[in-house]
């Protein structure tokens, strides 16, 4: 891959042109989001319909899966047929799989877009022991820099969470999505189909850093997790439990390591950490 995977501000599908009246009482076009329901099915299983703007529909499915603990990881996957008429995507697996009772026990999850897990999704994390890597913080600053500045939906309508998969200071995959786990599923399912390994990699998400994004993030083996946004005490609670560097709040050169401070390489002669025990007073910003 010569360059990075980056959104398609330019795909007509993603946005359309909608009225609106400004607080000097000007009519304005500006442009929004589409959503669209996409119906995911494994084998002959009707497993989900998510929400979503509907590119990279094939990496979301496989990713959706494979987060769920449904597509194994030496899994086979014989096909990825994708109906945009009928708005389903069929995955089909050398293995047979049934998943009734799975499916029984589904929970909502918080956030824009509200996602759905399944109630066994934290066995996945029982014996889970991430092998965490130095990271350097010229790198969190250098990534930072570059996403500000890549292509995105964000920067044409909002409403939008950006998720991004990293190596040291590169930026290799950017996906966008409603929901930042839908954005999170689209990088596991390209990660998978192109047999991408995960030890060496960084997560950089625009979204909070809630239960469920560090459980996928934990559940792909990606040692690191970083978000320009806020976190929650249950996010924190399982990145300590499985060796994951969580660090939030990453704005200009500031940051908050809530895992994992050790594993910082502080190579930059203005690196401002704040770390919660040098600033217990601070609030969530999201």
């Amino acid at each position: 891959m010569t360059g990075p995977l980056v959104p398609d501000p330019e795909n007509p599908r993603l946005t359309r042109s909608v009225s609106a009246v400004d607080h000097e009482g000007n009519v304005r076009d500006i442009q929004v989001v589409e959503e669209r329901p996409l119906t995911i099915f494994l084998n002959s299983q009707e497993i989900v319909t998510a929400m979503t703007i509907g590119d990279y529909p094939e990496y979301l499915a496989v990713g959706y899966l494979r987060n769920q603990g449904m597509l194994h990881d030496d899994d086979t996957v014989k096909s990825v047929d994708f109906d945009e008429d009928l708005e389903t995507v069929v995955v089909r697996t050398a293995r047979r799989t049934n998943y009734e009772d799975k499916l029984k026990k589904k929970t909502r999850t918080s956030g824009c877009a509200v996602g759905t897990v399944f109630g066994d999704m934290m066995e996945g994390l029982e014996d889970l022991q991430l092998q965490g890597v130095r990271v350097r913080v010229s790198d969190l600053h250098a990534l930072a820099h570059q996403i500000n500045t890549m292509p995105s939906l964000y920067l044409t309508a909002g409403a939008i969470h950006g998720t991004v998969l990293c190596k040291d200071d590169r930026p290799l995959v950017y996906m966008e999505d409603v929901g930042r786990h839908n954005a999170v599923d689209k990088i596991s399912g390209w990660m998978f189909l192109n047999d991408i390994s995960a030890e060496d990699k960084l997560l950089y998400t625009t979204g909070r850093l809630t239960s469920e994004m560090v459980i996928k993030t934990g559940l792909m083996g990606i040692p690191t997790l970083v978000s320009r946004s806020g976190f929650t005490g249950w996010g924190v609670e399982i990145a300590k439990q499985i060796g994951l560097t969580l660090i939030g709040r990453m704005r200009g050169k500031r940051y908050l390591c809530l895992n994992g401070a050790e594993r910082l390489v502080l190579d930059t002669s203005d690196t401002n950490a704040v770390r919660p025990q040098e600033n217990e007073r601070s609030r969530q910003s999201g």
